[in-house]
């Protein structure tokens, strides 16, 4: 599996830069980072808060892949040239997002309803951005076979990839993925397909390629805010024993924490970040719901971090064997 391609799916609210920065310095197995989704790019000049997000176009080494969530290609072209002006070579068009408030506007996974919205736009675009594109997308937003009307489109552009959430819309995260339809979608597209979704376990992995054996890459999401040595584990890479894991993912967690600290200035949104990020954490230790009660009810840096200390002391870290996670979600 060392030639098996891993990337780091976009979450909104923690996979921003301090936390790429400090992920690839902790943990191996990921070639390739994206970032949350930009939108409202109105202008020729980003914001000094989007500036940071974009401050390295590597992390440790591993590119970083700035995302859009667009449906004017407009806005897309002038993203393209203000991240090649900061020297990036590639972005990644959301066509993803479930959410309601995303996709009601006609944006993310509801932009899949409209194809020949999204043909205007890849014609609107694609000789004028100076870097290359990339997409990710789901199987449909209403039903699975939204994306056959897709593929002929993508497919008369030079697209660098396509990675396929294997749900529609709809179901947001809730039911089972659809390889079926996936498999379908490998067999029609002329640009290299990757798989997304409901990947937990390196077994999860294992069952994956062999249904797909050509798959060139994945991207990991909730798995890998679940256990952060997943694509390690997918890889075959050297981890420690689950019983030594516990201070390693310690000084991921503190480092992550003081990093969050100094990019807020020692701001209380530290915490908020922190939570989010745990809500996913949780889930490799024993208990995980009074792990992440511990958390959630924090309010100060101090209690944070006597939270912090008493999980660490209180409860035993399983990781992604135990598969909490998903019997959590099949509840």
């Amino acid at each position: 599996m060392n030639n098996f391609s891993i990337q780091m799916a976009p979450f909104q609210g923690i996979t921003n830069r301090v936390f790429r920065k400090v992920y690839t310095r902790h943990f191996t197995g990921i070639d390739k980072l994206f970032t949350p989704f930009f939108t409202g790019i109105q202008k020729q000049k980003l914001s000094l808060q989007e500036t940071k997000e974009l401050g390295n176009t590597h992390e440790n080494n591993i590119p970083v892949i700035p995302q859009i969530l667009s449906k004017d290609a407009a806005e897309i072209e002038r993203f393209a040239i203000l991240c090649h002006q900061l020297g990036f070579t590639e972005i990644n068009w959301n066509l993803g997002c479930p959410y309601p408030r995303v996709a009601n506007k006609g944006r993310g996974s509801g932009m899949l309803l409209y194809p020949d919205k999204v043909d205007k736009i890849l014609c609107e675009v694609m000789d004028k951005i100076p870097v290359k594109l990339s997409v990710k997308l789901r199987l449909g937003y209403l039903n699975e076979t939204e994306i056959f009307k897709l593929l002929p489109v993508f497919n008369r552009y030079p697209i660098q990839e396509l990675t396929v959430h294997a749900r529609i819309g709809k179901q947001l995260y809730k039911g089972s993925v659809n390889r079926t339809v996936f498999e379908e979608v490998i067999k029609q597209s002329d640009i290299p397909v990757g798989y997304n979704g409901d990947i937990f376990t390196k077994d999860d992995s294992v069952e994956l390629l062999q249904q797909f054996p050509n798959l060139k890459f994945v991207m990991l999401g909730r798995g890998l805010l679940v256990d952060p040595f997943l694509p390690a584990y997918i890889k075959g890479y050297n981890t420690p024993e689950l019983s030594q894991q516990k201070p390693a993912i310690r000084k991921f967690v503190d480092d992550l924490y003081y990093h969050r600290r100094k990019q807020h200035h020692d701001g209380l949104q530290t915490l908020g970040n922190m939570k989010e990020y745990w809500w996913y954490l949780a889930y490799s230790f024993s208990k995980p719901h009074k792990v992440f009660g511990r958390i959630k009810k924090v309010k100060s840096f101090n209690d944070y971090e006597d939270a912090v200390n008493a999980v660490f002391n209180d409860f035993e870290w399983l990781g992604q064997q135990a598969n909490l996670f998903r019997k959590e979600k099949n509840r």
